[in-house]
């Protein structure tokens, strides 16, 4: 422990140290505006300086500076406190096997504890609960948004860890087209192109994508294609309103743990998002009403471990969350901002086994089959003030009926000093909360009706500060304590699922970004957490150093990350990682069309795992050609 306390307390030294240094004005994909806007924490646009929570905003320059096809690496190098497994160069999957599980400060994704948007939708599979993790593309976004720690008053269910913001790409003035082309090691490959108009009042994005690979391993092939619409229309100066759609669907193969190993364990997955929205936008009011719906289909084999002797059935699963969201922003007085908005969520799922023969449906005993609908409905308001130029106070409360575990109260406090016009020093209580899964309740022999919701209680200290040089630094300080949470235990010699669990953890943020004169750019983050019961996939320590060159045609990125107690299984069997990966690109613009690129993952060829007998692929290779016209 004392290792892991000493590197987060050299990198908060070092945000310190940086604070004083200066340097001369350059750009930088890391931003570092004085007035920094987001959408996440407020629904409206607003100055992060007036928001008592944390959120970390990633820019599509930074997105895509790497050239991958996923979200997912560049969230895990670039947020503290945020953890993604990974099992292979390219696929996450679903089911045995799988992983992007996605880890803020001990709470999990994988158990439905964090959520991901869509344009502050939320995105997760009707029957488990999760998130699809090979859903979330790079080339849908025009930024993320992380907010860590609670966020159920603005989001409701499943945002008591955080959420994972993906704000959709708005096309530029005229006609863009891009094109990026790539392939590597295990024989991988990715393509992805996009085109985007806006032409008056009327402005669209298209894009298209593909990814495969064979990875490292046997029997662990991975193939994606999907595609990205977004069409929007300006009314007038202050109404707008868009339809867009995302669908992506991919094959992906596991091989079992390599002292288990599985064949044919295949899975067909199909994710689905459509939403439609109505905004305003006034000099003291903005709002929207907006639709969506977020659906998938599953088709899962097992596998076996005797390849003479396969399954003679598939899993099936279909599922859909369809809701209706409106909020309204208004200043009431100077230095007021009160928002008031309504939820309604419908959350279906089906989970069934067909026939491989015949494919005709299974009568399957023992709860292995289900089917239910939920419904979700709930009320929010949220108040802050500007006291004096110095002082925000926020407030806020929703009322959360689900109509099977009844009504739940969500309240949340948090104050804003800024002593200095660049600088503000946060407080923030806040709780989460969780509502059951359809597996929970239904699925499998463990499953009980009688579950109520997990529910969290977050404290959070935080310093922010913005250099106008572009130097950016902040350091977080927090503690949460959960209880109700939702565990698998013997009751009367059957196990059962029951809210029985608890979660105490506490620990450090620290984040800097600094310019190193014209051409470098310095960015470094560090975590440190502590548990009271061990999690697995949520490491103790995390910390990444990264520098950017750029300079005429030419741009370049070098990262570490540290990884250390990375927990790949807990209780009598406890098995911890530790490891270190080194990345590196480099991109160079040939011309005004043509960019060349490269990039290289775990260049030291660390042996390492993330998921307990998945050992990860050694120093993998990428490179190709970005279009632009």
């Amino acid at each position: 422990m004392n290792r892991n306390v000493t590197l987060v307390a050299g990198l908060l030294a070092a945000t310190m140290w940086v604070a004083d240094l200066h340097a001369g004005p350059t750009d930088s994909i890391y931003g570092g505006n004085l007035n920094e806007i987001v959408v996440t924490g407020a629904r409206s646009l607003t100055d992060v300086r007036h928001l008592p929570m944390t959120v970390t905003t990633l820019g599509r320059d930074l997105l895509t500076k790497e050239n991958r096809m996923s979200l997912l690496p560049t969230l895990t190098e670039q947020v503290p406190g945020l953890f993604i497994t990974s099992r292979s160069m390219m696929g996450y999957g679903v089911s045995g096997g799988a992983a992007g599980g996605i880890n803020m400060r001990g709470i999990s994704g994988g158990a439905g504890q964090l959520l991901v948007l869509i344009d502050g939708h939320p995105q997760y599979q009707g029957v488990y609960g999760h998130p699809i993790s090979d859903s979330y593309q790079t080339l849908m976004a025009e930024r993320v948004e992380v907010l860590r720690g609670p966020a159920s008053v603005l989001y409701g269910s499943n945002a008591m860890g955080g959420v994972i913001n993906i704000v959709t790409r708005k096309a530029q003035d005229g006609v863009n087209t891009d094109v990026v082309l790539g392939a590597g090691s295990w024989g991988t490959v990715q393509a992805e192109a996009t085109n985007q108009v806006r032409s008056g009042k009327f402005s669209s994005t298209v894009s298209v994508q593909y990814g495969r690979t064979d990875n490292h391993r046997p029997r662990m092939g991975f193939e994606q294609y999907g595609g990205y619409v977004k069409l929007g229309y300006d009314i007038n100066e202050h109404w707008n309103a868009y339809v867009d759609a995302n669908i992506t669907h991919f094959n992906a193969s596991y091989p079992g743990a390599v002292n288990s190993p599985l064949y044919d364990a295949d899975q067909w997955i199909t994710r689905g998002v459509v939403s439609a929205a109505v905004e305003n936008h006034f000099d003291n009011t903005s709002g929207a009403l907006s639709v969506y719906s977020n659906f998938g289909r599953h088709k899962i084999d097992d596998g076996t471990a005797n390849p003479t002797q396969p399954t003679q059935r598939y899993f099936r699963s279909k599922d859909a969350l369809t809701g209706v969201s409106w909020y309204q922003s208004i200043q009431l007085f100077e230095g007021n901002r009160l928002t008031a908005g309504v939820d309604y969520m419908h959350i279906y799922g089906n989970a069934y086994y067909t026939s491989k023969a015949t494919g005709d449906i299974l009568v399957t005993p023992n709860k292995q089959s289900g089917k239910s609908y939920r419904n979700e409905i709930a009320g929010y308001v949220d108040f802050r003030q500007d006291l004096l130029d110095w002082l925000t106070i926020d407030a806020g409360i929703r009322l959360d009926h689900h109509s099977i575990t009844g009504t739940e109260w969500i309240p949340q406090a948090g104050i804003v000093v800024r002593p200095i016009e660049s600088g503000e020093a946060k407080a923030m209580v806040s709780k989460g909360f969780r509502n059951p899964t359809m597996r929970e309740m239904y699925l499998y022999p463990p499953s009980n009706t009688d579950l109520k919701p997990e529910r969290l209680w977050n404290y959070e200290l935080s310093w922010r500060h913005r250099l106008e040089d572009g130097t950016t630094y902040g350091v977080n300080l927090f503690y949460l304590k959960g209880d109700n949470m939702i565990q698998t235990q013997q009751v009367d010699g059957k196990p059962r699922n029951v809210n029985t669990g608890e979660i105490e953890n506490y620990g450090a943020e620290a984040e800097v970004t600094y310019p190193l004169g014209a051409y470098f750019n310095f960015r470094a983050n560090s975590s440190y957490l502590h548990m009271k019961h061990e999690i697995i996939a949520a490491p103790v320590s995390t910390s990444f150093i990264g520098i950017d060159y750029h300079q005429g045609k030419w741009f370049a990125s070098l990262g570490a990350q540290h990884i250390e107690d990375l927990y790949t299984a807990v209780g009598a069997n406890e098995t911890k990682e530790d490891f270190w990966l080194l990345n590196a690109s480099v991109n160079y613009q040939l011309n005004k069309y043509l960019n060349l690129w490269a990039r290289g993952e775990n260049l030291l060829a660390q042996k390492y795992e993330i998921n307990l007998g998945y050992p990860m692929p050694r120093a993998t290779f990428m490179g190709g050609v970005k279009l632009a016209f």
